[in-house]
């Protein structure tokens, strides 16, 4: 397995990193991101039943669509990203939540206890949810991907992903979209500081993180994407995850 940790931001760029390395690479892969203020949407979602696009577009959050079903969801710096990329399966372990493993045991490190959902999502004890996740499997690979809610400013994903209610008894959209769960969320960093447990910054829990998980895969260092690699990638972001017709197609 090789590890990669994005230098970027920019929430379109990873997503086409994540679709490169779906399509490109033959390894598995873990990779991890921070994006600033975006909404995520799922491959089926119908934008304006999900999200509330006026409210984005005031507060610079930008809207990118991903390869992957699930519901949509709200990134920004105080959220990381994870992603698990390998080849196919077993049908069983496919539908399984087992590549939550790696982030439970490390959570653990943390003294941060959760269980896995239904959804394959985590929850921490008190029934607020740290962590969603999506899946996308095609050909002979599978991504594996969910955040990790750290220090999100929940007011701002609370705002963003709630629709214009004009539109709750729109039945052509009704019939369109894959809709979102919604479920009561709260940030680790204040669980951590609800049991009198330290609460370091966004940067350094995250650097923190990264190198147990890296840890647990016994991986030393990390890979760095060749200048053609990063041609390819940037040309899928101008080229798809720029684009109005792929973000907004629903």
């Amino acid at each position: 397995m090789i590890a990669i940790v994005s230098s970027s931001n920019n929430s379109s760029f990873n997503l086409s990193v994540e679709e490169y390395l779906f399509s490109e690479y033959k390894e598995e892969v873990l990779f991890l991101y921070v994006n600033t203020s975006s909404v995520i949407i799922g491959s089926n979602q119908e934008i304006k039943k999900e999200v509330n696009v006026n409210y984005c577009e005031k507060n610079n959050i930008q809207i990118v669509r991903r390869i992957s079903g699930g519901g949509t969801v709200y990134h920004d710096k105080g959220n990381l990203n994870y992603s698990f990329i390998r080849n196919k399966r077993s049908k069983e372990l496919q539908l399984s939540g087992d590549f939550l493993i790696p982030i439970v045991k490390v959570l653990d490190i943390f003294q941060i206890p959760v269980d896995v959902g239904r959804r394959k999502d985590l929850w921490l004890k008190s029934g607020h949810k740290i962590s969603g996740t999506a899946s996308h499997i095609s050909k002979n690979r599978e991504l594996h991907h969910g955040t990790l809610l750290y220090n999100t400013d929940l007011s701002r994903l609370q705002h963003a992903l709630e629709p214009d209610i004009s539109l709750e008894n729109n039945e052509e959209i009704k019939k369109k979209r894959t809709a979102s769960v919604k479920s009561p969320v709260k940030n680790i960093s204040t669980f951590l500081l609800e049991n009198e447990i330290s609460a370091p910054s966004n940067e350094y829990f995250f650097r923190l993180f990264i190198e147990r998980l890296m840890n647990y895969f016994q991986i030393e260092k990390l890979f760095q994407f060749s200048e053609h690699d990063l041609i390819q990638i940037d040309l899928l972001r101008k080229n798809k995850y720029d684009q109005q017709k792929w973000n907004h197609r629903l």
